[in-house]
């Protein structure tokens, strides 16, 4: 059985710790060759939101007591419902959003064969190695958004 999204990231944070990354114990991202990269995980949003938040890319790394913010090289949103399909044109669209964020819909995860739509466009190997995690872990394949077939072809 797939774990819940939440378990998921802490499981491939584990994983990536073993391979010599850096990873925070409370927030969702990895570090690695000077560039963090963010996991944002959430049921649903409006596109307004996402595009504000997107576009900031910033996150907050705990450093003793106190936090600091950075930023982001690279996003990847887990939507544990399916998202807006406004979501990934709205990437599509602009070139520099979709250089840094990756768009995966988790809602099939806990079906008998998962298959998980996707849009990732980045150059993170660590999004690369997720989704690998996600294949040989838990059996997940992969379908690229209705938005994306044009771009790569």
């Amino acid at each position: 059985m797939v774990p819940k999204v939440w378990e998921l990231i802490r499981c491939f944070k584990d994983e990536c710790k073993t391979q010599g990354y850096i990873s925070s114990e409370n927030e969702d991202w990895v570090h690695v060759d000077d560039q963090y990269h963010n996991f944002l995980w959430t049921r649903t949003i409006r596109p307004s939101s996402f595009t504000k938040i997107a576009k900031a890319s910033k996150c907050a790394v705990k450093e003793g007591i106190s936090y600091r913010v950075v930023d982001v090289a690279y996003t990847a949103w887990l939507f544990s419902e399916p998202p807006p399909e406004e979501l990934f044109r709205t990437v599509m669209d602009n070139q520099n959003l979709s250089k840094k964020t990756a768009v995966y819909d988790l809602s099939d995860l806990h079906s008998s064969k998962p298959i998980c739509t996707r849009l990732n466009l980045t150059e993170s190997k660590i999004f690369k190695e997720f989704e690998d995690f996600l294949r040989k872990k838990w059996g997940v394949e992969f379908k690229s958004s209705k938005n994306v077939v044009t771009a790569e072809a």
